[in-house]
């Protein structure tokens, strides 16, 4: 089973991507990781070239549409979702009947550096990827003062977080599951 991971953060050093990259730890055999990391590339979203997508539009789609679940990690930026994320987004929604995110499981976490873990970014992200068709876990995962947080290792050293990261996965790859069996 594929997952496809997606960080929205740009950043070299991430909080967000060391923590989407840590989650590979608390996989299954059965399940993998892949990291979709060229968000930087994806030019503005504009309907008058929406059906002439760059091949980083293409990449991302595609992606999407291979794999059996999406998992994002998302910082907070001004209480909402990072522009480069919400961009990406609207790119793979156009047109509606092929985005390939429609009825894909998906789940949001996320880490910031401030007091709320990122937790207005990952519910505005859940309404964004619902609004999208998705099939989204309603729960969240905030990781706040993500420098202290995260381990080496990128997942959460407190053990409360690390066994909701965790339930999060095995709920995320439950709810892939019948969708891998019929494909």
């Amino acid at each position: 089973m594929e997952i496809l991971g997606l960080s929205g953060s740009l950043r070299r050093d991430s909080h967000n991507s060391r923590l989407l990259r840590g989650t590979r730890a608390l996989l299954p055999a059965r399940a993998q990781l892949v990291v979709f990391d060229a968000l930087a590339e994806i030019p503005p979203y504009s309907e008058d070239v929406e059906h002439q997508a760059p091949p980083v539009v293409a990449a991302l789609r595609a992606a999407i549409d291979r794999a059996d679940a999406v998992l994002v990690a998302t910082p907070e930026y001004n209480g909402s979702i990072p522009g480069q994320l919400k961009n990406a987004l609207d790119w793979v929604s156009r047109p509606v009947a092929e985005s390939p995110l429609r009825g894909k499981p998906a789940a949001v976490i996320g880490a910031s550096t401030g007091l709320f873990g990122a937790v207005w970014a990952q519910a505005e992200l859940r309404k964004v990827l619902t609004t999208m068709g998705a099939r989204v876990l309603d729960r969240e995962l905030p990781i706040p003062q993500a420098d202290e947080a995260l381990g080496d290792d990128g997942l959460p050293s407190e053990r409360e977080a690390r066994e909701a990261l965790s339930a999060t996965l095995d709920e995320l790859l439950e709810l892939a599951e019948p969708a891998s069996v019929a494909a």
